[in-house]
């Protein structure tokens, strides 16, 4: 069945985490008017190929900004279906997926890995003071525990920040259309608009319009 808490969550970056080892998602620290939130964000796959698939616009220009713009912090709840701020990957055309290609997680050496390369962009926006970044992925809590990563309490955050359809076996009960995860980061000092969008090479770029299942004849990874 499609994800449950499909939405947006909009505030402030005020930390982050690289993902390694165990730990697969780099981890923000979000602040709204009223909660703090850990946005996790996926930067290796249990299921081979470890590597992501990425794609980054720095240029991101969407019709969707103006209604992102006019959003209040905090998470907003987002139907499936298209016409409204729904992501969809392959139905959207908000970017085009053949751009898409892998990248590790974690290698020795500067500026070479999906970590630096999100990082790069969370610091930019930690140290704006009118920055924003837009999560689009599926809700957790408010919940009474106390956040593993960055001792808030009450716990709350959002993570399948990727493609959520045209899954393996093994998470295709997640597939669904016009629910795929996606950041946004608002660069108002620079006028920038800065667009990452990830996928796991297990999944495929040929999904049925109902139920967002891979169709069998879709290849399931990309070189």
């Amino acid at each position: 069945m499609p994800l449950r808490g499909y939405g947006l969550l909009k505030g402030k970056a005020i930390g982050s985490q690289n993902g390694g080892g165990e730990n697969h998602h780099f981890h923000v620290l979000v602040v709204d008017d009223e909660l703090r939130h850990r946005v996790a964000v996926n930067v290796t796959s249990s299921i081979p190929p470890s590597d992501l698939l990425y794609f980054v616009d720095e240029d991101f220009n969407h019709p969707i900004i103006e209604e992102l713009i006019a959003l209040p912090f905090g998470f907003l709840d987002l139907e499936s279906k298209p016409g409204g701020m729904a992501l969809d990957y392959i139905r959207g055309e908000i970017f085009d997926p053949s751009k898409m290609r892998p990248l590790p997680s974690d290698l020795p050496g500067p500026n070479n890995d999906l970590n630096d390369l999100i990082h790069k962009y969370i610091a930019t926006a930690i140290e704006m003071e009118k920055s924003a970044i837009y999560a689009f992925g599926q809700r957790w809590g408010p919940d009474g525990e106390r956040d593993v990563y960055f001792g808030f309490k009450p716990g709350s955050g959002i993570h399948n920040i990727h493609m959520n359809q045209g899954n393996s076996e093994a998470w295709e009960k997640d597939d669904g259309v016009y629910q795929d995860g996606g950041l946004l980061i608002h660069l108002p000092d620079e006028d920038q608009w800065v667009s990452i969008f990830l996928a796991f090479q297990s999944q495929c770029f040929q999904t049925d319009d109902r139920t967002g299942h891979c169709i069998d004849e879709s290849p399931r990874s990309r070189d």
